[in-house]
């Protein structure tokens, strides 16, 4: 036999916790804004002035992971204004194409290279990488998750490591910076800003454990640990 009001309080039990969850995480934000404006506002005040008059003008776009472990402002020790910054699973970017939808990593690139001038794109991969675990995982892949279709962009660099020996999130977290690098040349946008003005594409894979950073050389293809 159901009981009504039983169920009932259920329910506003689960959501008095939901809401008391939610409403300690917007206090730890509101608590650290509040240490922001009364110890690091004062100093980046005349900053942000600035940059409020004059315009944003960084010199590097960051194709970055969403990961909140992989932050590019605090791995390069960048101040405000100095990086334009793209987040996604897995720091990817599509190849160029035309057509209907609303591709935003692809309008963010178009922005930082055509309107802000850009002079290099660095593409920031990571170690234990969530999206590169999901790519390599040998489920189903569900055709309505967006983040199924988003990763099947590893694909290509999946293929490129089979039968490699070694950790296979190591060596996929390495192919797919690799593979989004060549992804860039797809844009004719991106090929007139590398052969008129010298846009740099590089490649680099972040330490969550260690903090090290490693540049991957574009001669030999292998990644060298920055001392």
């Amino acid at each position: 036999m159901r009981l009504p009001g039983l169920h009932a309080k259920r329910a506003c039990s689960c959501n008095t916790a939901s809401d008391a969850l939610q409403d300690r995480a917007m206090e730890h934000l509101i608590e650290g804004y509040r240490i922001y404006r009364q110890k690091r506002w004062p100093e980046l005040q005349a900053r942000h002035r600035e940059l409020a008059e004059r315009g944003q003008s960084p010199r590097v776009l960051v194709i970055a992971c969403s990961d909140s472990r992989v932050d590019p402002a605090t791995i390069f020790n960048a101040g405000p204004g100095e990086l334009f910054v793209i987040r996604n699973v897995a720091n990817l970017a599509p190849p160029f194409e035309e057509g209907a939808g609303y591709h935003g990593v692809s309008a963010a690139i178009e922005f930082a290279v055509m309107h802000l001038k850009v002079e290099t794109i660095l593409v920031l991969g990571h170690a234990q990488c969530g999206g590169v675990a999901a790519a390599l995982s040998e489920r189903p892949r569900d055709p309505a998750s967006f983040l199924d279709r988003w990763i099947g962009l590893l694909d290509h660099a999946k293929s490129r490591i089979q039968g490699i020996s070694g950790d296979p999130c190591n060596a996929l977290e390495c192919e797919s910076i690799r593979v989004t690098l060549e992804n860039l040349a797809t844009f004719p946008f991106v090929r007139q800003a590398v052969e008129g003005r010298g846009l740099k594409l590089v490649g680099a894979r972040y330490g969550v454990a260690d903090g090290t950073l490693e540049l991957l050389d574009q001669e030999t293809g292998a990644f060298q640990l920055v001392v």
